[in-house]
């Protein structure tokens, strides 16, 4: 069961057709011919251009073959949480199809049509039940596995910005492992993972040295690499990479890119052979920015899993969330996007006020050095928590692809900073929160005095 989708082709203003390679692949004969029979969704399912109707689709093809799946994925791990939210939805209508050996009558596209009557011929009663009896559990715990018995893992990526979502994975997945194969960019497949069934948090890819031409740009603590304009940055070749540096990506490839920057750092972890093996740590744009203050993703990404472990004591799941600054005010703050559910619940929780003022507090002690000062100076305001209702990035993703997205490569964007896209949030927040406390005030008077300290001591000195 692997959920694929393809993306609408456009026309650049010269008239050439325009797809991602994703889309290419899959309308393509080669797709066909040799893997389209491996997967559970019929073909027609797949190129079906309405996401909706191609994700419904393809669950049921799933579901109907249940016995047969001994593998759930999908290109990205956010992915297949959006399909089991969308299971969520739908897993009653999708049961009565399957009681009464007809297809809903919204699902209007002629291809999934024709191919689920091959498989959609005749009630089924037997397994209407039993899907019922699973999802009517008191928990969801562990459902993926009693969907589908037969499954041996979960096959997407699951790291970098995807690494958020293995909590949730693992929590329907029950117990099954999480196999990251691939390192993989628009730019191409770059690496692989030789150790499939590490946990994702150990997931280290191999790089393909023949895939590309790779070099690397050092990259060290508090952006040492652009600490002068002038100086010129040594780019190192594949063969000198050292060991537990951090660097980032370069590649010169067939198709034509010319020292591309990829945006990724890469940690050196390893090697197999001669080929050195890498973690991926963070993109390198730093992406939320108020004044001179830039918060980078990976900083933001540990305060909401320090978070995320906070609300989980009080039963309560994250969703999903993005950000966004505001700047209409003095002094401009950070706004998060919050959707939450209770465990085992679909449900919008009722919140207490004090959990998610807390939950601000939490993420703002995550954030860097200079943000915490500038919160203690007042040059940054108090960081808000916007609580969404359910089915709100569910819209997002919609709102996204009916711009040309494609469902099977959407990501959440960590920022948001379309202003309609901003409009569509802000118009289903039912609760706003600010953090009520400066963060890390003692651990950050702490290093201001010894700073001090440390200018007297060399002035006493006369240096």
């Amino acid at each position: 069961m692997q959920l694929l989708f393809v993306r609408p082709e456009i026309k650049a203003p010269s008239g050439l057709p325009m797809r991602s390679i994703l889309t290419s692949y899959l309308i393509s004969k080669n797709f066909e011919k040799h893997e389209s029979s491996l997967h559970t969704s019929r073909i027609a399912t797949i190129l079906c251009s309405d996401s909706k109707q191609s994700m419904y689709c393809q669950m049921l093809c799933a579901l109907l073959q249940r016995n047969e799946v001994v593998c759930v994925g999908s290109v990205f791990g956010s992915t297949l949480v959006q399909a089991i939210r969308f299971f969520e939805d739908y897993w009653k209508e999708l049961c009565s199809n399957i009681r009464r050996g007809q297809l809903s009558a919204w699902i209007s596209d002629t291809g999934c049509i024709n191919s689920l009557s091959m498989i959609l011929n005749k009630p089924n009663p037997e397994l209407a039940d039993l899907i019922e009896d699973i999802c009517n559990a008191k928990s969801w715990e562990g459902i993926i596995k009693k969907l589908w018995p037969g499954t041996k893992c979960i096959d997407a990526i699951g790291t970098g910005s995807m690494a958020q979502y293995i909590p949730m994975l693992e929590f329907y997945c029950g117990g099954l492992p999480l196999v990251s194969k691939y390192y993989a960019s628009s730019e191409g497949l770059l690496g692989i993972n030789l150790k499939p069934l590490s946990k994702p948090c150990d997931t280290c890819y191999t790089l393909v040295p023949n895939m590309a031409y790779f070099e690397f740009l050092p990259v060290h603590e508090n952006n040492e690499e652009e600490r002068s304009k002038k100086e010129v940055i040594e780019v190192v070749d594949l063969v000198n990479v050292k060991l537990g540096q951090c660097y980032e990506l370069v590649v010169t490839t067939f198709i034509g890119l010319y020292r591309y920057k990829v945006g990724d750092i890469l940690k050196v972890t390893g090697y197999h052979n001669n080929a050195p093996q890498f973690q991926f740590v963070r993109r390198k744009d730093a992406f939320l920015s108020i004044d001179s203050e830039k918060t980078a993703e990976d900083e933001l990404a540990e305060g909401i899993l320090q978070a995320k472990l906070f609300v989980g004591q009080f039963q309560l799941q994250l969703v999903d969330y993005t950000s966004a600054v505001d700047i209409s005010l003095i002094p401009g703050h950070c706004i998060l996007f919050w959707e939450l559910k209770m465990e085992g619940s679909s449900k919008s929780p009722e919140l207490s006020p004090s959990i998610i003022e807390e939950s601000c507090y939490i993420v703002e002690q995550s954030l860097n050095f200079v943000y915490r000062a500038s919160r203690m100076g007042n040059l940054i305001g108090p960081l808000e928590i916007r609580m969404v209702k359910h089915g709100t990035f569910d819209a997002l993703m919609d709102f996204s692809v009916s711009k040309g997205s494609s469902v099977s490569q959407y990501k959440t964007p960590r920022c948001i900073k379309l202003e309609e896209a901003l409009k569509k949030l802000n118009s289903r927040v039912v609760g706003r929160y600010f953090s009520q406390q400066l963060p890390g005030y003692k651990t950050l008077k702490w290093k201001l005095n010894k700073s001090v300290m440390h200018a007297r001591k060399i002035n006493s000195f006369g240096d």
